[in-house]
């Protein structure tokens, strides 16, 4: 078993902070993953290290999930069924994909992060959510040691949520996740966001699959940050989902609040245009700050710590509850 000491992580989160692991493996097989399992429990994870922020170095064992693999497990007429390996990288899966002409996640592109934690919080955007195609997700129970499937429905997932972020947090480590997604007649979801506005630019009118992925791909490069480039996370708050009449309230002062229907009695408001109206869009505290182009980004131009971004997002929430009476929950991992 080879443990690695003090080792740097910056490479290992998507953000770029400089803290280091005081011991450290890189697993690729369930097999040394339960053996690892066997001497301690108390470990740390990272697999994309996309949906997290350090803000110290870690004294626990960290590992990192490294399994690969996609198996097709069978097929019928319409539908394919998949296994992906935790460790495969999610954007390059979705390209897999689309280059064997199954869909369904086509508008996930571009996504940070590995397939292990896509349904952790449900990932989505475009109008699509990860749970849309999840059949199950294969676990190892830390406490045993033993593998575990939890079918769709157990998963629980809600708006980037799932059982993994709540009841059982800190008692798996996934391992694989299985999909089923379309071999033929697909349902392409063009109508969310600025997909349409793209196609029609490059005069598509029956968009494929490749469409529409290089569709959310142009969309998110030119809102989003590369984070090879800058150091981010993606998006650092969730949309709040406030009530209708709080809502309503909110619109008499703020006309042009942009807002989305959950239900008969729940609105869902853009973080980031709270942020934006806020004064935070473009502004830079040293070399933590909020990206020039989408407010809902914090990032990390070169040498902040993990502790100055969070005093920042602390700082965000506070001003975006006095100004609007909402509290902004982040979706970030903050390992503090």
């Amino acid at each position: 078993m080879n443990i690695q000491q003090n080792i740097p992580l910056k490479k290992y989160n998507t953000f770029g902070i400089s803290v280091n692991a005081k011991r450290f493996i890189s697993v690729d097989s369930v097999y040394l993953l339960q053996q690892i399992l066997k001497q301690e429990k108390d470990i740390f994870l990272i697999s994309g290290g996309s949906n997290m922020l350090l803000t110290k170095d870690i004294e626990k064992l960290v590992v990192h999930i490294d399994f690969k693999g996609i198996s097709i497990d069978r097929e019928d007429e319409n539908n394919v069924y998949l296994t992906v390996n935790a460790g495969e990288n999610w954007h390059e899966f979705v390209l897999w994909t689309i280059h064997n002409d199954f869909g369904g996640i086509e508008n996930l592109s571009l996504i940070p992060g590995n397939v292990g934690t896509c349904p952790i919080q449900n990932i989505g955007a475009y109008g699509v959510e990860v749970k849309d195609v999840i059949t199950k997700v294969e676990a190892l129970e830390i406490e045993t040691g033993k593998l575990v499937s939890f079918s769709n429905e157990v998963c629980d997932f809600g708006y980037r949520n799932s059982i993994f972020k709540n009841e059982e947090k800190g008692k798996y480590i996934i391992v694989a996740v299985s999909f089923k997604l379309t071999k033929n007649k697909h349902t392409l979801n063009t109508s969310y966001g600025a997909i349409e506005t793209e196609l029609e630019a490059k005069n598509i009118v029956s968009p494929s699959l490749q469409d529409v992925s290089n569709a959310v791909i142009a969309i998110r490069k030119s809102k989003l940050p590369d984070p090879k480039e800058i150091g981010n996370s993606g998006s650092f708050f969730k949309n709040p989902v406030i009530s209708k009449d709080q809502f309503l309230e909110l619109q008499k002062e703020n006309p042009n609040i942009p807002n989305y229907p959950v239900s008969d009695t729940e609105i869902k408001v853009p973080a980031g245009w709270l942020v934006e109206q806020s004064g935070f869009k473009g502004k830079r505290f040293g070399d933590a700050g909020i990206h020039e182009k989408q407010a809902l980004v914090l990032v990390n131009y070169g040498n902040a710590s993990g502790k100055e971004i969070y005093l920042l997002a602390q700082k965000i929430q506070e001003k975006v509850f006095k100004n609007f009476g909402i509290s902004l929950e982040i979706e970030v991992n903050v390992i503090a």
